[in-house]
């Protein structure tokens, strides 16, 4: 897994985001979760790449936690456990992509 904390103080926007992800050859798509909300735990067979937009999010990584806010990004290899949940009271924004292993 790897995990890229934003340390700009301008966050960037979903368009600039969405930009980012298609110039990696990705085809990104945009995901809104209500507060609270959890995806419980699965595996999939490509590698995952997040991006947060608004709100936080919490994710467990095969048993490690994080939280992601603003502009970090997470890249969860392929055939990895993991689970996520939305954090605080307004919905997360996130733009995501699926890379091939």
């Amino acid at each position: 897994m790897i995990i890229t904390r934003w340390q700009a103080p301008i966050i960037p926007s979903k368009q600039q985001v969405l930009m980012i992800l298609e110039s990696e050859g990705m085809e990104p798509y945009e995901q809104t979760l209500e507060p609270a909300k959890k995806v419980g735990d699965h595996r999939k067979p490509f590698a995952e790449v997040r991006v947060i937009i608004s709100g936080e999010m919490i994710f467990n990584v095969s048993g490690n936690q994080f939280v992601l806010r603003p502009g970090d990004r997470v890249e969860i290899p392929g055939n990895t456990r993991f689970s996520y949940v939305a954090q605080g009271g307004e919905p997360c924004v996130t733009v995501c992509a699926q890379r091939a292993i």
